[in-house]
C-alpha cells in the first residue's frame, strides 16, 4: 500500500471513528458527551416511572387511576399538540400531583433540527402546557434522546432541565403487558446492581396521533406497583427528585 493509500485509510478510520461517538452522543440515552442531562439518582431503591408522548384519550385517563389507587406520582412528558386537543386529561394530570415536562410540541428527530426549529417545538410546547395548567415546565424530554449541543443550549436558555432514561421496555411495540413488566424487572434490577436509581420510559400516547393502543402500558403500570406493594424501601419518584 503507499502513502497515499494509508494516508487515504487513516483518514477515512478516523472519519468513521468521529461519526461513530457523535451518533453515540447525540442517540444514547445516558451519554453525556454534548451535556450534562439527568439520568435517574444513585439510591438503588428510587424508581421514576415516567410517561411519554400523551395525552392520549383512554389510556391516560386509565393511567391517572392505576397511579391513584396506589398512591403514586408519576412523570408525564407531553406533546403540545396533543394537550391542545386534550386539555382536560392534561389538568387531571396537574390536579393529581404529577410532575409535567416539555416533549416538544410535534415529536421531531430535534438532533437533526434547525436551532430556529428546535426553539419553536420547545417555546410553543412550554407556552401550550403552561397556559393549559397555569404553572411553569421545567422538564424536557426530547423525542427518541436524540441532541446536539444546540437543543441541551437552547432547553437551558428556556430554563428546562433535559432528562434522559436508564430503561426503555419498548412498549410502543406489539408486546403484551406481562413482557413489557418483566422487561421493565430486568432493567430495575441491573440498576440496583449497580447501584443506581430507575429512569422508566413507558408511553400513554404515540406520535402517530390521538388514540394509540396503549393499554397493555396501563396494565403494566399496575403489575409493577403491585410487585412493590410490600417492599416499603421502595419509593416511587418523580424526576425533580434528581436535581
Amino acid at each position: 500500500m503507499t502513502q497515499t493509500q494509508l494516508a487515504s485509510s487513516a483518514l477515512l478510520a478516523a472519519a468513521t471513528a468521529a461519526a461513530g461517538t457523535l451518533t453515540y452522543a447525540a442517540l444514547s440515552a445516558q451519554s453525556q458527551l454534548f451535556g450534562k442531562v439527568i439520568i435517574a439518582g444513585k439510591n438503588p431503591n428510587h424508581i421514576a416511572l415516567t410517561y411519554d408522548d400523551g395525552p392520549n384519550d383512554i389510556a391516560t385517563e386509565r393511567l391517572l387511576e392505576v397511579l391513584a389507587r396506589n398512591n403514586t406520582r408519576a412523570t408525564f412528558f407531553l406533546i403540545g399538540r396533543y394537550v391542545q386537543q386534550r386539555t382536560a386529561i392534561v389538568r387531571a394530570i396537574a390536579a393529581a400531583g404529577h410532575l409535567i415536562g416539555n416533549h416538544t410540541m410535534t415529536h421531531p428527530w430535534l438532533a437533526w433540527q434547525s436551532s430556529a426549529r428546535i426553539r419553536e417545538e420547545l417555546t410553543r410546547c412550554n407556552a401550550t402546557i403552561e397556559d393549559t395548567i397555569g404553572a411553569p415546565v421545567r422538564y424536557f424530554r426530547a423525542p427518541h434522546g436524540a441532541r446536539r449541543p444546540a437543543v441541551l443550549r437552547i432547553a437551558h436558555e428556556l430554563g428546562l432541565t433535559p432528562v434522559q432514561w436508564n430503561i426503555l421496555p419498548g412498549d410502543w411495540k406489539l408486546i403484551d403487558a406481562r413482557e413489557i413488566t418483566d422487561r421493565t424487572l430486568r432493567g430495575i434490577l441491573r440498576n440496583q446492581r449497580q447501584n443506581r436509581s430507575s429512569n422508566i420510559v413507558l408511553h400513554d400516547g404515540g406520535q402517530g396521533g390521538l388514540g394509540q393502543p396503549r393499554l397493555p402500558s396501563v396494565e403494566a403500570t399496575a403489575i409493577l406497583l403491585q410487585n412493590y406493594k410490600t417492599r416499603p424501601e421502595i419509593k416511587f419518584v418523580t424526576v425533580d427528585s434528581w436535581t
